[in-house]
């Protein structure tokens, strides 16, 4: 997990919040599936299986939560879906610098976490004043494994 369980306690308490069993388990079903890019109701399908009492609308609370205090990223995969993911290496100017490969034939999403864009962002501002807090970059493309079958 990128943030442990006490330090997500502390950040609650921090914001005036209760420290609840619903916040810390889908903070664990996020951490715990870091590959996916989930659907609020992927992870109330997970969540669900460890806490069956649990409804849909908590846990639209609690992504909002998280997404508020920057441990989650919002993502749009040009699917019709918003999707999730643990915040990972969010620095302090708010930059996560987490792309995505998106194969057209098979849907398959890949992160892609190096980025060349810095520099960009270091012109823009140098030029225009335009200070960049964060950037998304997708390409969409086919993955090896499709690549391979239209090879054949």
């Amino acid at each position: 997990m990128s943030i442990s369980q006490e330090k997500f306690k502390q950040m609650l308490k921090e914001k005036g919040l209760k420290v609840t069993n619903q916040r810390l388990l889908v903070l664990e079903v996020l951490a715990c599936h870091k590959d996916r890019h989930m659907t609020v109701e992927d992870i109330y399908d997970l969540v669900k299986e460890d806490y069956p009492d649990i409804g849909l609308a908590t846990i639209y609370r609690t992504v909002q939560l998280l997404l508020g205090m920057q441990l989650v990223d919002r993502i749009s995969l040009d699917d019709g879906c918003v999707r999730y993911e643990i915040g990972e290496g969010i620095s302090a100017e708010g930059k996560h610098h987490h792309h995505h490969l998106i194969c057209r034939t098979c849907g398959k999403v890949q992160p892609f976490k190096d980025d060349w864009l810095d520099r960009l962002e270091g012109h823009i501002e140098e030029e225009t004043g335009f200070h960049v807090l964060d950037h998304e970059l997708k390409f969409y493309g086919q993955c090896r494994e499709c690549l391979k079958k239209t090879e054949k």
